[in-house]
């Protein structure tokens, strides 16, 4: 059976491979290609990868995604679109899910927004409301940044507190856009916010997610 991560990543490598390598994104200062490098160095280079998180790691990271990056661009999307190795723990089902379903949908979206014409995604429902999952379990982790109270909401009421304080600055949307919001792409999202003046503007500026 198709789980979500595998389907996130075969729309990743589509869209990377539709965009060409030297397309904008909205990882900041990434293109495509650095994009689909970060990627495959996430899932291959696991002796390099823990500079994602771990600041004593970072200049290997950002020589292994350079040496990445500098081959071809169709080498990467094909090791994007076959996954992780045999031995690697990305391999086992459950992980994958866990690690990528929303690693995958997010970076999908950084290409597919970074574009003039792009057009939103419509979700179906079983997706929504796993990624309004993984965002209510994470909402802490990915709004500890935020300036003011930051208040996730679903249209049905659904909510989720990513960051206690005052003022309140309450986010309302789908849960792929209120993803993508607090995972610090909020001019990208589309979403309505409520709150005073002051604070909606701190919160515009401010650096989200992980």
């Amino acid at each position: 059976m198709s789980t979500h991560a595998k389907r996130e990543r075969l729309l990743l490598a589509d869209l990377l491979e539709a965009a060409g390598p030297e397309a904008l994104t909205l990882c900041n200062g990434w293109k495509t290609r650095d994009l689909a490098a970060h990627v495959v160095v996430r899932e291959r280079r696991a002796d390099a990868a823990g500079g994602i998180v771990l600041g004593a790691l970072k200049n290997r990271l950002e020589r292994v995604q350079a040496e990445f990056a500098a081959k071809p661009y169709e080498e990467l999307i094909q090791l994007i679109r076959t996954g992780p190795p045999r031995m690697s723990p990305f391999g086992l089902k459950q992980l994958d899910e866990a690690a990528n379903t929303v690693e995958f949908f997010i970076h999908a979206e950084d290409v597919r927004r970074a574009q003039p014409d792009w057009s939103q995604r419509d979700l179906d429902p079983v997706f929504a409301d796993v990624l309004w999952s993984r965002t209510e379990k994470t909402a802490r982790m990915l709004g500890r940044r935020a300036p003011v109270g930051l208040v996730l909401r679903r249209p049905d009421g659904q909510t989720a507190v990513a960051h206690k304080g005052t003022p309140v600055v309450t986010v309302t949307g789908e849960p792929g856009e209120l993803l993508l919001f607090a995972a610090g792409r909020q001019d990208a999202a589309r979403v309505e916010l409520e709150g005073d003046k002051d604070a909606l503007a701190r919160l515009h500026t401010a650096e989200l997610g992980l």
